[in-house]
């Protein structure tokens, strides 16, 4: 098999030849730009410049020749753009290693931290010294007027709309956006997903601060669903736009949503179905009449109470699936839902046997995860979200080899 026909295989629940695998294809399944050098080095690879293209996270660019070392059957879209050197700038590692920023992605150093402003100058993001990655510090709704004609316009002025991964500016319009992934296409057989957002409950927490809104879902109903058809209106007509362009040419669309905490849902599933249900299910079922896609949510935490619904919604493939939280337990997941949604991830916990285990206990982890998962396709390996900062090389190689 191909990788692409080994992602599609398993999108379709048809058991591969082996078991798919992921690294960096989507803002939560890469490496930190702390991490990769290391692994380059443990691995016995020759040095090369990293490539931050992930801002926010720090998340490295992960070179061809560890993709092929990984087994990895799918990369992200945005790795078909900014290939010159032109749009990329130079920046140092919070641990001191050099680095390549995207040119419009270097932060300002003020005072013990780094920071982002937008273009109005407010700061939007900051990243004090000691941290690996940035915070949003601007809420437009909360810190400004709640302008429910300006959502789109306001996406330049807070951090997960304003600091862009490539291609960002990098191009001028869908044209070009186009082009990109047809070249991407043309140059690579592994599947590629393309990362959209489509976030509702988290825009919430984007525009008016994560607390606030929470309570305005339990206090202010009619407020919440002004600003959520408000919203909806902006991400479906970007919908149209993304997808004439790049449809053709991908395999998985990425939408966003954290709807989970460590041991519950953040909302409950009453909640859900009369805010976000019907929502994601106009994106979702519309993302499917526009192209041949499969429709994969991210949606870290305990969620499992919420699954049943984003089946019914039209939701095909979840990431990260976090096994470590309450009721994600791997043995329940897949056999009370392996037949209609595929898993991308929950291959290896992070919070615990990845950073801290030893690489015997995360071969044995890992093993065990993929014995219960990977039985008639429906499963991406990867570990549970991005591979931080302070995990041992050592650990990464066993988790890839136990893999395989």
């Amino acid at each position: 098999m191909t990788h692409r026909e080994r992602i599609l295989s398993t999108l379709n629940h048809r058991e591969p030849d082996r078991v798919a695998v992921d690294l960096g294809a989507y803002r939560s399944s890469g490496i930190s730009s702390v991490a990769y050098p290391k692994l380059r080095a443990a691995l016995g690879l020759e040095a090369r410049p990293i490539y931050v293209y992930d801002p926010i996270q720090q998340l490295a660019i992960v070179d061809d020749d560890v993709l092929d070392w990984a087994g990895a059957d799918a990369v992200e879209m945005g790795r078909g753009f900014c290939l010159d050197e032109k749009w990329w700038g130079d920046w140092t590692l919070p641990d001191g290693t050099p680095c390549k920023m995207p040119i419009w992605a270097i932060p300002e150093r003020v005072g013990g931290e780094w920071v982002y402003r937008a273009p109005k100058g407010h700061v939007m993001a900051r990243m004090p010294d000691g941290s690996l990655h940035f915070d949003q510090t601007w809420w437009p709704f909360l810190d400004g007027e709640e302008d429910l004609g300006r959502i789109a316009e306001l996406y330049p002025e807070h951090m997960w709309t304003g600091i862009a991964s490539p291609p960002g500016p990098s191009i001028g319009g869908f044209d070009e956006l186009e082009a990109g992934a047809r070249a991407l296409r043309s140059r690579t057989n592994r599947a590629i997903v393309a990362l959209f957002g489509g976030n509702l409950l988290e825009m919430g927490q984007f525009y008016y601060r994560m607390d606030n809104f929470l309570m305005m879902l339990a206090g202010e109903p009619r407020r919440v669903h002004r600003f959520l058809d408000a919203l909806l209106e902006v991400h479906l007509a970007n919908l149209e736009k993304f997808l004439a362009a790049v449809g053709p040419h991908i395999d998985v669309i990425n939408f966003g949503d954290d709807l989970g905490a460590q041991n519950c849902p953040q909302i409950s599933p009453k909640m859900y179905r009369e805010f976000f249900k019907p929502r994601h299910s106009a994106m979702w079922r519309r993302a499917k009449q526009l192209a041949d896609v499969k429709v994969m949510l991210h949606c870290c935490g305990a969620v499992r109470p919420l699954i049943p619904d984003l089946i019914d919604a039209g939701l095909e493939v979840i990431n990260p699936v976090q096994i470590s939280c309450r009721g994600m337990e791997a043995d329940g997941l897949k056999r009370d839902f392996g037949k209609d949604l595929v898993f991308w991830g929950g291959g290896c916990d992070t919070q615990r046997i990845l950073p801290m285990g030893t690489p015997d206990e995360v071969r044995r982890h890992v093993r065990e995860q993929v014995r219960i998962m990977a039985p008639g396709g429906g499963f991406v390996f990867q570990q549970v979200h991005n591979i931080l900062g302070n995990v041992p090389p050592e650990n990464i190689i066993a988790m890839y080899e136990a893999a395989r």
